[in-house]
């Protein structure tokens, strides 16, 4: 039985339009459009080429025709960073294409002095700390005086001075060594704060957890173990909770009580941990603890709902710190520690 020949234009929808260019253009030029697709959409289309039949070469005509005039006019073509590197992984070899796709994630500059100058201070001296003075002194001496003054002040006070003298007495820095330096940047510390900027999706939905209600989280996690216990366990672990907060240090607790919202701070400790509330408390000074506990007594009981809406914003607000850098939350593992 023959194929039935396509020959009315308006008939032809969407996804028949793609199928028709991708049989069009070949199999190099499909191979090359395949390959900025995702799965589904690959599934979708090839689906569609199988079953397209015999199409009038007058309407294959007429969605070029189409396809050219809208490109025209919308005059704009959208890249991203998937797109991007598939694209690479087509060209270059798969080391390069990491290291390139690591250095356009990472902050942003066209050197390496440019790029360090969009890192936060705090982030940057926890890395040069570890480093040969000798060393950070030639990249302190690189990044401009502001961005260097803020790097110093959060260094170690004795370290910071040993900097500081090896900068006064520092001759110009030869041109190897200072590749040297640039290298070992973009190697360890750069490629290493790209892949941590990078978030896969169980972090980000972690992160939309953490701003649901206790019920409604509850909810999504019952649901999601039923579906798929592996990514609902991943994102648990992920989640930062409210008596998650005991990982701050004292520092780090006053620091967050500065930007609290006194109300909330309350209404969330009323549902908190013995040794939460003792943290909190012994990080204030005597009469503002002596305030809060005489407020937290004299709001009685408190609506579960109304705890958590006030944790939930506590937490934000350390989580927005730890973004800027300015507190770090330990992992509760031992020495290390994380900057969320």
């Amino acid at each position: 039985m023959a194929s039935r020949v396509r020959s009315d234009y308006r008939t032809i929808n969407g996804t028949e339009k793609a199928a028709i260019i991708m049989l069009s253009v070949g199999e190099e030029g499909a191979q090359e459009l395949f390959a900025l697709m995702d799965e589904d959409e690959i599934r979708e289309i090839s689906q569609t080429m199988a079953k397209l039949g015999t199409i009038d070469s007058q309407v294959i005509e007429n969605l070029f025709v189409e396809f050219a005039e809208q490109l025209s006019s919308t005059g704009s073509l959208t890249g991203t960073m998937d797109s991007t590197e598939r694209l690479l992984n087509r060209a270059l070899p798969d080391e390069r294409v990491k290291t390139i796709m690591e250095e356009i994630r990472g902050p942003a500059g066209r050197t390496m002095w440019d790029k360090l100058a969009n890192v936060n201070e705090t982030v940057l001296a926890n890395y040069l700390k570890n480093e040969y003075p000798q060393t950070v002194a030639v990249i302190v001496s690189k990044i401009r005086p502001d961005h260097a003054a803020r790097v110093l002040s959060t260094l170690p006070e004795a370290f910071a001075m040993e900097v500081v003298m090896r900068m006064l007495h520092m001759e110009s820095v030869q041109k190897d060594i200072l590749d040297d330096v640039e290298q070992t940047l973009r190697t360890e510390f750069m490629s290493n704060l790209a892949r941590a900027q990078r978030r896969d999706a169980h972090e980000m939905m972690a992160e939309i957890f953490n701003n649901l209600d206790r019920q409604a989280e509850g909810r999504f996690i019952s649901s999601l173990e039923d579906r798929n216990r592996e990514s609902a366990e991943k994102i648990k672990a992920l989640m930062f909770t409210f008596e998650d907060l005991e990982k701050l240090d004292g520092t780090a607790v006053q620091t967050l009580l500065r930007v609290a919202n006194k109300d909330k701070l309350g209404v969330a400790l009323k549902g908190a941990s013995e040794v939460l509330r003792d943290l909190f408390f012994s990080n204030m000074s005597e009469r503002a603890g002596k305030i809060l506990k005489e407020d937290m007594e004299a709001m009685g009981p408190v609506r579960l709902s109304d705890v958590d809406e006030a944790q939930t914003e506590i937490v934000l607000a350390a989580k927005d710190l730890a973004d800027k850098g300015e507190i770090l939350i330990a992992d509760g593992g031992g020495d290390d520690e994380l900057v969320y």
